[in-house]
């Protein structure tokens, strides 16, 4: 019988051949914490008094960078003194770093086959580069940072083909929003997604990453791509170790299959208060009093230049403030060297360093009652962004700058060039 990607990647770590609803130990190749996770694993793992595997660690401070309080600078210190303790060497400071899963990846980190773990729930975005990749808790992480290894139960797999050729503007997060639209916030719960086809294949890495990004916002253990030629590219002179990309068999077993034609995919929007409340963002013009670029979702390089290819040489609405943040210090370097800061800050928006802060309501862009945003993030729960009765709109980097623009939720055809 045919084995998922999920299934192969786990058979190889855990040494033998695995089916759906097992329960595995698993050789773990990264694990990964961040500055609001990190702390209470710190906590765990001190209390094993054992040694750490400390090539397959990372810490990565950016919920809360820099930092916006005290208690926020007591986490960040806390995983600082860990790392010098534990001689942890892939520690990200402030400053060197930027947002968690970008950087992750970023630092090659993140390859085809692997299998990574974070203490936190987007982790899944590492599946865009064929790892099986999943969000664990504080106190699992502290388990690998000993032994190295974690127990799963495999999951089973879903599998969701999108082929055609992709309109003008449509991108990874119209096609995620469309699929969870399809099956709604639990309709791949605890299954490991398969996300192919030729529209897929066309797309670049970035948008990818988007995909499987949000996997988790349809409930998915993991939300897996398989690799191609456009990773291999990407991962040269990037990656860490060696790595042997992974294919589901053509036999392989299927929870369920769906099928979308990618050329009858438009821009589209998730409307409060969930990712599966998606409709055209033609058919949605409500005004806004925020816009939102930037996050693990769409704050990469890619995401940037769409966004300023609209913008340029346009004003932002007046009555609506525009918040740009890179996910990581190579974006905004590239960034500025590529001159689309000039073009975001010409346009009136605002310009901040990697950081997470508004994408979960923790500063730097928190919405008062009663606001309105349309933003690039993954989340828009009640209360997500800032006060409970605030809306989050979710939609795309040429979304959101063209609902800039025009001061209410917009198409980009409504202003492309």
């Amino acid at each position: 019988m045919g084995r998922t990607l999920a299934e192969k990647i786990l058979s190889a770590k855990a040494k033998k051949s695995v089916s759906a609803g097992e329960i595995v130990e698993a050789e773990v190749d990264y694990v990964m914490v961040n500055d609001i996770t990190g702390p209470a694993a710190f906590d765990e793992f001190d209390g094993l008094c054992s040694p750490i595997k400390r090539n397959k660690v990372v810490l990565i401070p950016d919920h809360y960078v820099p930092n916006k309080d005290v208690a926020s600078a007591i986490q960040a210190k806390k995983m600082r003194d860990f790392a010098s303790k534990h001689k942890v060497k892939n520690y990200f400071e402030v400053g060197d770093g930027g947002v968690c899963h970008q950087l992750m990846i970023e630092r090659g980190f993140v390859a085809p086959g692997r299998l990574i773990v974070g203490a936190d729930s987007h982790t899944c975005s590492y599946g865009a580069l064929g790892a099986f990749a999943a969000g664990i808790g504080s106190t699992e992480a502290a388990t690998v940072f000993a032994r190295g290894v974690l127990w799963f139960k495999v999951p089973e797999s879903m599998r969701f083909v999108v082929d055609g050729r992709l309109g003008k503007h449509v991108s990874g997060k119209d096609i995620i929003l469309t699929i969870i639209g399809d099956i709604g916030v639990e309709g791949a719960r605890y299954a490991s997604m398969e996300v192919e086809g030729s529209s897929i294949s066309s797309l670049a890495v970035s948008d990818r990453i988007t995909i499987s990004n949000m996997g988790i916002e349809a409930g998915a253990k993991a939300c897996i791509i398989p690799p191609d030629k456009k990773v291999d590219s990407y991962l040269e002179d990037r990656v860490r170790g060696r790595y042997k990309a992974v294919f589901a068999d053509r036999d392989a077993t299927y929870a369920d299959v769906r099928e979308y034609d990618g050329s009858d995919i438009v821009p589209m929007v998730a409307k409060p208060y969930l990712p599966s409340n998606v409709v055209p963002a033609s058919e949605v013009s409500v005004p806004i009093d925020q816009a939102y670029l930037g996050s693990c979702t769409n704050g990469r390089i890619e995401d940037l230049r769409v966004a300023a290819r609209l913008l340029r040489g346009r004003r932002i609405r007046k009555g609506v403030r525009m918040i740009v943040v890179p996910a990581t210090k190579d974006v905004f370097d590239r960034a500025v060297k590529e001159g689309l800061m000039k073009v975001f800050s010409d346009a009136g928006a605002y310009i901040s360093g990697p950081t997470c802060g508004a994408c979960l309501g923790g500063y730097m862009g928190v919405l008062a009652p009663g606001e309105r945003c349309v933003s690039s993030t993954n989340r828009n729960f009640v209360g997500r962004m800032g006060a409970r009765d605030s809306e989050v709109y979710l939609a795309s980097p040429a979304v959101v700058a063209a609902s800039a623009i025009k001061g209410r939720i917009a198409d980009p055809s409504e202003v492309a060039r």
